[in-house]
């Protein structure tokens, strides 16, 4: 029961996660029709307002799986980030819609590491590359779901349609709903995983090892006055967006990053380290209180390199699929803008570019199920650091080939687009197995929703200056920004050395 609720959690996040990137587009020309706010910015911008939501969420709901239990926390992040997924539909400003999904990304972040510490502590250690790699690649499977509904729904727009007005929903109400690649009706959709709460509360057990530490005492030395540091934390990363979203100097920019880590750093460790100084460390034999600081610093740069490369320049695939088949879909029509179209043609090129991202999305998602699964059964089989080693440069070469590579939207396209879903994906299948290996039970969620969380934050951070990037210097375009992006990956073949392996280790205690 634990191992179904954590595959489905992880599937729903996907499915979350995956909105986005289908509906950014629309959503953004929608909402921001009439301003001079850059698109591509915006873009930026909406990326790292999830990535500093899901980090805070991460700490949050991983503190209340240490405190108050795995199955108890983990369903409030899943109502968490169902309804609030769901409430991004009935946005009227792009301002609106980044608070909703702020909010929504709390939850999707806490529920990555409650998830994987229940299944972790349930499970018999030798089933551990399985299991990581099963998680992650319900992720991805959930990624393509939501594809596969967007294709079918702007293929029966019309049927949709008809569906709501015979249903007396108000004529304005459908018209907006559908308008856009039915961007409105995709989000709602996302409420559907609040139904799978109903089922964590009732069915699935308790991790015993929390148990245990809870009939110790030691999950009373976290106190809810520690958690001012998550404010402090989460203070730093929303003025770094704030400094994007108005276009404030570069200088500035610049300071507000600093800021934003600096803030987050501390204030994302703080609860940490005041259970530690209470007592919470006493008796911890296989990793003391400070190793385990060291270890919380350690793998939020591994999941960071990860998850910059990831968000910052593989998220933007589809976006980038619908830049390309639009260049395409003008000269087959021998225009060069959209305004020299007829409202036939628009109507025609809006269903062709949204067939384009979801079907980017999709093989991206085949590859990213293939990838999990084997970066994970890699880790198993060679130990982590040498897997790690092996992804990053793997992921660098897909990338460079997908953005720099293909020479149109068509086969060869999609090839590389599912070889760099694979590639950048497979960390998501080591991270899960990896992370649980380094903390011990009483600070293990907690512990690991830290050090991949505050990767969303290194990469919200460089998904933001991607955009600007974009935007100043390379004229809307992604490849060659998106490529240099990627080039982190080389900075985790270094830092992975550094990293205790685990491989035929018990997990910590």
């Amino acid at each position: 029961m634990a191992l179904i609720a954590a595959i489905l959690g992880w599937l729903f996040d996907g499915f979350e996660m995956g909105l986005f990137p289908l509906v950014m587009k629309p959503l953004l020309t929608d909402l921001l029709a009439g301003s001079n706010a850059s698109l591509e910015i915006w873009e930026g911008i909406m990326h790292a307002g999830f990535l500093v939501g899901a980090a805070t969420g991460g700490v949050l709901f991983g503190w209340l799986g240490d405190r108050i239990g795995r199955v108890r926390a983990m369903t409030l992040s899943v109502l968490t980030y169902a309804l609030f997924s769901g409430a991004c539909g009935l946005g009227t400003s792009a301002g609106m819609v980044l608070l909703f999904r702020f909010i929504a990304s709390l939850g999707m972040g806490g529920e990555w590491s409650l998830g994987v510490s229940l299944v972790m502590e349930l499970w018999p250690g030798t089933s551990r590359g399985w299991l990581a790699g099963l998680i992650g690649a319900a992720s991805n499977v959930g990624f393509m779901l939501i594809a596969a509904i967007s294709i079918v729904m702007n293929d029966f727009i019309a049927t949709i349609t008809s569906a709501l007005v015979a249903m007396s929903v108000p004529p304005e109400v459908v018209t907006k709903l559908t308008a856009n690649s039915a961007w409105r009706l995709l989000m709602l959709v996302g409420a559907a995983p609040a139904f799978l709460t109903f089922f964590i509360r009732i069915f699935v057990p308790e991790s015993e090892r929390w148990l245990e530490e809870k009939s110790k005492g030691s999950t009373k030395h976290f106190e809810s006055k520690d958690l001012f540091g998550l404010v402090l934390g989460c203070i730093g990363p929303l003025v770094m967006i704030l400094a994007y979203a108005f276009q404030r100097p570069a200088w500035e920019q610049a300071l507000a990053v600093a800021f934003a880590l600096i803030s987050a750093l501390v204030g994302f460790t703080h609860p940490v380290r005041l259970f530690l100084k209470r007592g919470g460390g006493e008796s911890l034999i296989s990793v003391t209180p400070k190793e385990t600081m060291r270890r919380m610093y350690l793998g939020a740069v591994l999941s960071g390199i990860a998850l910059l490369a990831t968000w910052g320049s593989v998220q933007r695939g589809p976006s980038f699929a619908n830049d390309v088949r639009k260049a395409e879909f003008l000269a087959e029509q021998n225009v060069k803008s959209v305004g020299e179209l007829s409202p036939e043609a628009k109507g025609q090129m809006d269903r062709v570019l949204a067939r384009a991202r979801a079907w980017t999305q999709i093989t991206m998602g085949i590859g990213a199920v293939i990838g999990t699964i084997l970066g994970a059964l890699m880790a198993d089989r060679f130990g982590r650091r040498i897997a790690y080693f092996l992804l990053c440069l793997l992921s660098f070469a897909s990338v460079a080939w997908f953005f720099l590579g293909t020479p149109g939207y068509g086969t060869t396209f999609l090839i590389a687009a599912l070889f760099a879903g694979g590639a950048s994906a497979s960390f998501y299948g080591w991270l899960p197995l990896y992370l649980p290996e380094l903390f011990p039970t009483r600070v293990r969620a907690i512990g690991q929703g830290f050090a991949f969380n505050f990767g969303r934050i290194l990469a919200g951070a460089g998904s933001l200056y991607l955009g600007y990037m974009i935007t100043t210097f390379f004229e809307g375009k992604y490849p060659i920004p998106c490529t240099l992006l990627a080039s982190i990956y080389f900075l985790g073949m270094i830092v992975i050395w550094g990293a205790p392996e685990t491989k035929g280790q018990p997990l910590p205690e």
